[in-house]
């Protein structure tokens, strides 16, 4: 086994951590009897070799060895190893990736791999493709749930694939093999024009023939992939009934849960834990990545009759696609199942089709609310963290959430939270993340129990006090217990960490009287972090008002400030204060000299913008950052335009080309254009064009922000408000 493995020149190879020496140790361990061993090496080919997907010099000489490895059945785990051989030579590039490379050819310490790697590695893996055809009919049923999906994606003979997955499908008798048979056909599907129209067809057949549920439903998923336009018109019946089916179809025996420690070691205790009758216990597996998945994934699906559903549920969501309404019918059955699996796979869909769609989400959201109350407890993890992220679309669940927080330690979610009193509101539990979704939701049952939080003696989560903003007057009761807790605040290295979010909220409330706090944390701020802390202590005293005279010495003084930041926020603050343009303009017009960073320059135009018509001398250096090359300074620059001078013609020309230009900056345009009103009726086809779009504007697939809703809603209202104000003049002539 491994014939050559001594052959090759290791240490003259690298891969993401420097000389790839240790990999022949790490090849030998994917072999290994001990459990482990095979763990830790396989985490350490995806830690270093095939590292974040990268493939290095090392990453190609390691091929022939893990394609042999895969065709020992002697091999334990071998699952694993085709997986990895899949991710490596899967790679498939398009020609923007051309130039990943760099001109003097990259190695593995300059940040860069050539892109011809991964043209290498897929037709290394191709060649030796073979391999994986003697998985699919093998013993092992972890190499035969990996081997189709290897196959589909790397075997350079895919007609012959396509045969022997479908005739190995009327053979198999493990449901999730089954299901990979069919997702991997459909893979061929997409990947091979020549063999889609037979494929569709066989899919469309076996949507309607296989009396397996299980399998219609994955089935029906790869067609919806493959073929959007055979996507039936009562998909969500169809689907519905299928899940019914399988919900209450009779289940074979479970199988016995693997054994944690695998083979036994042959001293029968080695790397063991005893237990009191000093017997021996499971293995201690090591700390690795890979092991931490894999337990996650095991904690995931302990429990469920039929965990495999929600991957074939997420891939049909994604090939229906824009088609909203649909999804959020589906959505709604599964919500209403009696089956607590399926209604938390529908909560995990519903993050990912809010996030990316708009739509009307108020029966969800409170279906969502509902499950709050279920002695599931991933179920209710699952509920509460949809909920975080919905700000004002989370009004629905309120109700759900103020029954749940009501119900105190004592309720659904002590055994999530098991701190008990006033800690369940502290830290990162599911009564916080429950109050949390109720505060950003604005309403107002959230503030007695943030006093709550307040009045305790644990670190209250940052969330919870950046979500003050929401709560309008109600929170203004929250000032003295928020004052109390500046108050204790040290003024150490982490000043910053811990005032900023006490700060945020005080301004939110206009807490006016925590005043001395605020300019003790001012005046006292240490050398690390300070100016952030000046920042956030200005916006704060500029949120006071005339309240916060006392500070005028102090805002004055970092006025002079070597930031721009704090010297904005001073600005701002000290006309907010006291009114005085003629204190503040000249030194924010000095920002805006052409020496000063686009973001120094930016910072000076917000800051002009928020003083507003008494600003107005300083249109003219203003006028400049209209034809600047980026595009975050002419969209501040001619929203500060309009709000020092009013000058329509300059500006809006400029904010409409920067709306198309950059879909991230129209909140922003859409808050200056609903100031506008009838001036700019330029804009309508542009705002009506946006409130059609079902997408959010700000939509990233893969990624996300806790606040992309949020964002996306605020925009919508702003684009409601300025097409309001424009059509009310047109009424009005």
């Amino acid at each position: 086994m491994l014939t050559g493995i001594e052959e090759v020149d290791w240490a003259s190879l690298g891969h993401a951590y420097g000389p790839a020496d240790d990999v022949p140790a790490l090849l030998r361990g994917l072999a290994s009897a001990d459990p482990a061993e095979r763990e830790a090496a396989l985490d350490g080919m995806y830690g270093a070799v095939h590292h974040q997907g990268d493939v290095y010099d090392s990453t190609l000489a390691c091929i022939p060895f893990l394609l042999e490895l895969v065709a020992d059945p002697a091999v334990q785990d071998r699952g694993g190893i085709v997986e990895l051989l899949t991710s490596i030579g899967g790679i498939e590039l398009d020609d923007e990736d051309d130039d990943l490379d760099g001109p003097s050819g990259p190695g593995p310490d300059d940040g860069f791999v050539p892109a011809a790697n991964f043209a290498m590695a897929a037709a290394a893996v191709a060649a030796g493709a073979d391999v994986f055809l003697g998985l699919v009919d093998g013993a092992d049923p972890e190499a035969r749930l990996a081997a189709p999906v290897a196959l589909a994606s790397l075997h350079p003979d895919p007609a012959r694939v396509l045969t022997l997955l479908r005739e190995r499908l009327t053979v198999e008798p493990d449901t999730e093999v089954r299901l990979a048979l069919v997702a991997a056909v459909g893979r061929i599907a997409l990947r091979h024009a020549s063999l889609r129209a037979e494929t569709v067809d066989w899919l469309g057949w076996l949507a309607g023939a296989a009396q397996d549920p299980g399998l219609r439903l994955a089935a029906l998923a790869q067609l919806a992939r493959c073929s959007p336009g055979r996507i039936p018109e009562d998909i969500v019946r169809w689907v519905t009934d299928l899940l019914e089916e399988i919900r209450t179809a009779p289940q074979p025996e479970a199988k016995p849960e693997p054994s944690v420690c695998g083979d036994r070691d042959r001293d029968g205790d080695r790397d063991r834990d005893r237990d009191r009758d000093g017997e021996p216990g499971p293995v201690r597996m090591p700390a690795t990545l890979v092991g931490q998945v894999r337990e996650l994934l095991e904690e995931h699906v302990a429990g469920r009759r039929t965990p495999w559903t929600e991957e074939l549920l997420r891939t049909l969501h994604g090939a229906l696609d824009d088609r909203v309404d649909d999804r959020i019918a589906l959505i709604l059955a599964q919500l209403r199942s009696p089956d607590p699996g399926q209604r938390a796979d529908a909560v995990w869909l519903c993050g990912g089709l809010i996030r990316l769609w708009r739509g009307r989400y108020e029966e969800v959201v409170r279906l969502v609310g509902a499950q709050l109350a279920d002695p599931d407890a991933r179920l209710r993890d699952a509920a509460t963290s949809f909920l975080e992220r919905l700000f004002e679309l989370g009004a629905p669940a309120a109700d759900g959430l103020a029954a749940v927080l009501a119900e105190g330690p004592g309720g659904a979610h002590r055994a999530a939270a098991p701190s008990g009193g006033l800690g369940e509101l502290t830290g990162r539990t599911g009564r916080d993340g429950a109050l949390l979704a109720l505060a950003r939701s604005g309403d107002a049952r959230a503030v007695p129990l943030l006093a709550r939080a307040l009045e305790g003696p644990g670190e209250v989560r940052r969330e919870l006090l950046y979500a003050v903003d929401g709560l309008g007057p109600a929170a203004a009761g929250l000032a003295p217990l928020l004052r109390r807790r500046l108050a204790a605040v040290e003024l150490d290295e982490d000043l910053y960490d811990r005032a900023s979010p006490l700060l945020y909220a005080l301004a939110a409330v206009r807490g006016g009287q925590a005043l001395p706090e605020v300019l003790r944390v001012l005046r006292g701020a240490p050398e690390h972090r300070r100016a952030w802390v000046w920042e956030a202590a200005a916006r704060t005293l500029g949120a006071f008002g005339p309240a916060a005279r006392e500070a005028v010495p102090d805002l004055r003084e970092l006025l002079g400030a070597d930031s721009a930041a704090v010297a904005t926020t001073a600005a701002r603050a000290l006309w907010a204060v006291e009114g005085d343009a003629e204190a503040v303009v000249p030194v924010l017009v000095r920002w805006l000299r052409p020496g000063a960073s686009g973001a120094d320059r930016c910072a000076a135009a917000q800051a002009l913008g928020a003083i507003g018509p008494a600003a107005a001398g300083a249109a003219r250096a203003l006028r400049p950052g209209l034809t600047s090359r980026d595009l975050w300074e002419r969209v501040r620059c001619a929203a500060a335009l309009w709000r020092v001078s009013g000058e329509t013609e300059r500006t809006l020309p400029v904010l409409l080309a920067a709306w198309e230009e950059n879909r991230h900056a129209r909140v922003d345009i859409a808050e200056c254009l609903a100031e506008m009103g009838p001036a700019a009726a330029a804009a309508q086809l542009p705002i009506l064009t946006e409130l059609t779009r079902r997408r959010r504007h700000n939509a990233r697939e893969g990624a996300s922000g806790s606040h992309d809703v949020h964002q996306d809603e605020k925009l919508l209202t702003l684009c409601r408000a300025a097409l309001a104000r424009m059509e009310l003049r047109g009424l009005q002539g």
